[in-house]
């Protein structure tokens, strides 16, 4: 009933499974919502959070998403001004992952300022001393980037495009996409770096400070690089777990391969100054306060099992396996390092956002667990189910895989 919506030449299942496929999402949605509104309605003391743990599943889950987000401006630079053109069969999808990322990050951060009603006391009442400021202003000013390089996409719908002066704002869009692609670059690499930044300048909490080059912390330009490392191979899990659901051809594997070899090249760097880092941090920044490496972990929330699982299985490991190019045309090598990139970028966020805070700094202070409960999981998941909503309507109206509609066509 809906197919003249459907791209041109494509194929797409039924109406009615469409329907069900999307009650399914609307109901994990719908559980979110009611932890949403129950934590609007209560306060944030209806969460796990409290006086010691002000961040906690909220801003871990707004960092990992942030960074694995990374994969549009990183992707956008390489097509629009490094003129990669292999990378368009995947631009369109890099821009609604990154859209979903960054617009379900603000949706978080709503909850997680407590007070909504006073959201924009950022914006008018900035702290110029404060690297969460540049945060708040990149992050809302790349947002807004995604959402002009998300227009012209769904001004492509095939009944929007008929439309003589929707169909030239479109392609007049497309023409002066390299402007927004480099802004939203310096946006993006900006405010990844603040997030890191802002642990990295904590001198009161020994595990995440660290020193720097003039007044960027190391940890600044270590987020950047593990998004950008990471970003683009999170694209292809996307686009191959579609692939799945589908069982349709979006992205050829030489498209895919090319966005491996890149992150890898990325993580490869990221991982020999993260190494360098953690080394210079535990024989020498820690020593020089009394303090010693096996004092910044503790039994198993915080064990050092997680810092080799960062560095070693989820660092070093996919690194190498994407690029090695034996081991990165294999689809399952491929897929498993993508994977394991993704979930060292997720690691190293929840250490720096929870264990920072976990690690007593006085002399009266001990360890402390921190324990999400089922308000801070139904949201997150809220998050996640409104992602599969923004993709699944965008692959069903919209053009988003040239490679689809081409094979399509040439199938006729």
């Amino acid at each position: 009933m809906d197919s003249k919506l459907f791209p041109e030449g494509v194929q797409r299942c039924s109406f009615g499974q469409f329907a069900i496929w999307m009650l399914a999402i609307l109901g994990v949605f719908a559980w979110g919502l009611y932890g949403a509104v129950l934590v609007l309605y209560n306060g944030i003391g209806t969460t796990g959070l409290d006086n010691y743990f002000g961040f906690g599943a909220w801003i871990t889950f707004d960092l990992a998403v942030i960074a694995l987000g990374a994969g549009a401006f990183f992707t956008g630079f390489l097509k629009y001004i490094l003129k990669i053109k292999q990378l368009e069969k995947i631009i369109n999808l890099t821009v609604i992952v990154g859209f979903i990322c960054y617009s379900g990050a603000m949706l978080v951060l709503t909850l997680d300022i407590g007070q909504p009603g006073r959201a924009w006391f950022g914006y008018w009442h900035p702290n110029v001393h404060s690297m969460l400021t540049e945060v708040i202003f990149c992050i809302t000013c790349y947002c807004t980037v995604l959402i002009i390089e998300f227009v012209p996409l769904i001004l492509e719908q095939k009944q929007l495009n008929k439309i003589p002066f929707i169909h030239a704002l479109a392609h007049n869009m497309h023409v002066n996409m390299a402007l927004f692609a480099g802004l939203g670059a310096f946006l993006s690499t900006f405010h990844q770096g603040s997030l890191g930044g802002m642990y990295g300048v904590l001198i009161g909490r020994p595990y995440a400070f660290r020193e720097g080059f003039f007044i960027w912390p190391w940890t600044f330009f270590l987020f950047v690089l593990s998004a950008v490392g990471t970003g683009p191979v999170f694209t292809v899990l996307v686009a191959t777990f579609m692939e799945k659901l589908t069982g349709k051809k979006l992205v050829d594997f030489k498209t895919k391969a090319l966005m491996g070899k890149i992150a890898g090249s990325m993580l490869c760097v990221y991982m020999f100054f993260k190494i360098l880092d953690t080394w210079a941090w535990a024989v020498g920044y820690l020593p020089s306060v009394g303090l010693t490496f096996d004092e910044m972990f503790y039994g198993i929330a915080y064990g050092k099992w997680m810092l080799w699982t960062e560095l070693v299985l989820c660092g070093v490991v996919p690194a190498i396996m994407l690029v090695v190019p034996a081991i990165r045309n294999r689809p399952a090598m491929l897929y498993t390092a993508a994977i394991l990139g993704c979930i060292g970028v997720c690691i190293n966020r929840y250490v720096f956002t929870v264990q920072t805070l976990a690690h007593p700094v006085m002399p009266f202070d001990s360890w402390y667990v921190y324990y999400a409960n089922w308000v801070e999981y139904a949201t997150s998941l809220m998050i996640v189910a409104y992602g599969f909503l923004v993709l699944s309507l965008s692959y069903r109206y919209l053009p988003v895989f040239p490679l689809e509609t081409k094979l399509n066509y040439q199938n006729k």
